[in-house]
């Protein structure tokens, strides 16, 4: 017979975890705390979950940044708990996300009950052969695939007229800190997401600046790669020139520990090959330094990305900032010019955009010649299926007028070949001279709008809250630097971060 004694201890037991898990501190949680209550028993996996989709049903239908919830998530969840218990028993180890759930660009495919549509009604009910390989990561790191957060849908290529966070199947995405703000683009689920606790961390996709605009508009962390260093394998492609997968997070530590769990050589996508050389041994995570900044050499860019700030509280904080960069150790190279600047951030001068529609056209076709019951196969049939279904996809309101001239593209035409070198010589005789000149370990700018420089030649880029205006909008500052120079940007925006805790 079971003693009061023993009973007695155990509803103690039962009384101390549950007070314990009621202290737990859901709101801005990180992995690392995160972690922590898991080690000392004060959070469970389900527990966890169960907060984050309370939160979804709760905020998404004013938000509109989650477009569908992983229904074996609560599944997952008991299963890493299950594994927990396991290992503490010294049964097995655990990934570095183990019990962490995490929310996919719905641009990412999923082996399972849930879609990939890039927010379009046309790829609803289509299947992937396999999971995408930052998936597959995710997975095996021990991951919850929580859901599918919305973005622009076709990456805002559709049409021009279609605002930034729109698709058809969540409708306008809502920035949650000044409702009537830029969310931005196309990633925009997946910081709003994150910024609203709705999750601690997501992935997103960019092509130029579809990670680094949404995290600065809506005041998280946002790190995009060096083309290559994430596997676009089981994406829905824009452009294998400049396309990147990478974290939205709140922290730092956070972008790092899920970039940490993705990275790495996938056969299926030739530029991790190339980028393979880039990371290091041991992961990234050894690279969140306080001391970061001590020695950095830092090129600050104002023209013209601090022009749209003038006269405004931006302004005058970026200045604090550059002086708190300075106070921790690193060399401030001010007011530095970037050749060609005015030819490089306009899409149509410097051929990126007709780049892109070609390059779109060519691998979307690819993509969609690979899936399974599908209602579309080409991107022809895309155009077919928005020109049937107006009510459904808002053609009147926004039309398609980017597929249509991608589809009128062609991937060997020989002005195509002539807008890569020319491209190609932007990057070199542009950003490359000014960080090799300078001898940089990073430029450094105001706002989000640098993340053109370093797209179309496929450098890595990492942006950090730096802020908000009078009016509540956030801001956020932007790191960018060489192909393979993500330990450096780590450690300045780690550095910077916790100097300044924005």
């Amino acid at each position: 017979m079971t003693s009061l004694f023993s009973l007695s201890l155990a509803l103690l037991s039962f009384l101390t975890t549950a007070v314990a898990a009621s202290e737990f501190t859901f709101h801005e949680a990180t992995i690392e705390s995160i972690h922590l209550a898991f080690a000392q028993n004060r959070l469970t996996s389900r527990q966890l979950v169960d907060f984050y989709l309370d939160r979804i049903q709760t905020l998404n239908p004013s938000l509109r940044c989650v477009l569908e919830v992983n229904p074996d998530a609560l599944h997952q969840a008991d299963e890493a708990d299950r594994l927990r218990a396991a290992a503490a028993g010294g049964n097995g180890t655990l990934g570095v996300l183990h019990g962490i759930p995490v929310l996919l660009k719905d641009s990412i495919g999923t082996d399972d009950k849930m879609n990939t549509t890039a927010g379009s009604y046309a790829l609803l009910g289509a299947r992937v052969a396999r999971d995408a390989f930052v998936v597959e990561r995710l997975r095996s790191a021990g991951a919850v695939i929580l859901g599918k957060a919305s973005m622009s849908e076709w990456y805002w290529l559709r049409s021009s007229e279609i605002p930034d966070g729109w698709c058809a199947r969540g409708g306008q995405g809502l920035n949650p800190y000044v409702k009537s703000g830029n969310p931005c683009g196309s990633s925009s689920g997946s910081a709003i997401a994150v910024a609203a606790n709705m999750v601690a961390v997501s992935l997103g996709t960019e092509t130029d600046g579809s990670i680094i605009c949404p995290a600065d508009h809506n005041s998280v962390v946002g790190f995009k790669p060096t083309v290559g260093v994430t596997s676009r394998a089981g994406v829905i492609p824009l452009s294998p020139r400049q396309d990147s997968i990478g974290p939205i997070s709140r922290t730092v530590s956070d972008a790092i520990h899920v970039l940490d769990a993705v990275v790495g050589f996938d056969p299926r996508d030739e530029a991790t090959g190339e980028a393979a050389k880039f990371i290091p041994m041991g992961g990234y995570k050894q690279f969140l330094r306080e001391d970061g900044l001590k020695g950095k050499r830092l090129g600050i860019v104002r023209k013209p990305f601090s022009d749209s700030f003038k006269g405004a509280t931006a302004a005058s904080t970026f200045d604090q900032h550059l002086l708190t960069l300075r106070n921790n150790g690193a060399t401030i190279v001010d007011n530095l010019d970037i050749e060609n600047i005015d030819i490089i951030l306009n899409p149509s001068q410097s051929g990126e955009m007709a780049l892109l529609l070609a390059e779109f056209k060519h691998t979307l076709n690819e993509y969609l010649g690979g899936l399974s019951d599908s209602l579309v196969k080409s991107l022809a049939e895309v155009i077919a299926f928005n020109s049937n279904n107006p009510d459904l996809e808002k053609m009147e309101e926004y039309g398609q007028d980017g597929l249509i001239a991608a589809q009128m593209t062609n991937i060997l035409d020989e002005e195509v070949v002539k807008t890569e070198r020319m491209m190609k010589k932007l990057s070199e005789e542009g950003f490359e001279k000014l960080m090799k000149e300078n001898e940089l370990d990073a430029m450094v700018t105001l706002g989000a709008d640098a993340a053109t420089i370093l797209a179309i030649g496929g450098y890595p880029a990492l942006t950090v809250p730096a802020g908000y205006d009078d009016n509540g909008m956030p801001y956020g500052i932007c790191f960018g630097g060489l192909k393979g120079s993500e330990a450096k940007l780590i450690e300045i925006a780690y550095s910077f971060e916790q100097a300044t805790r924005i």
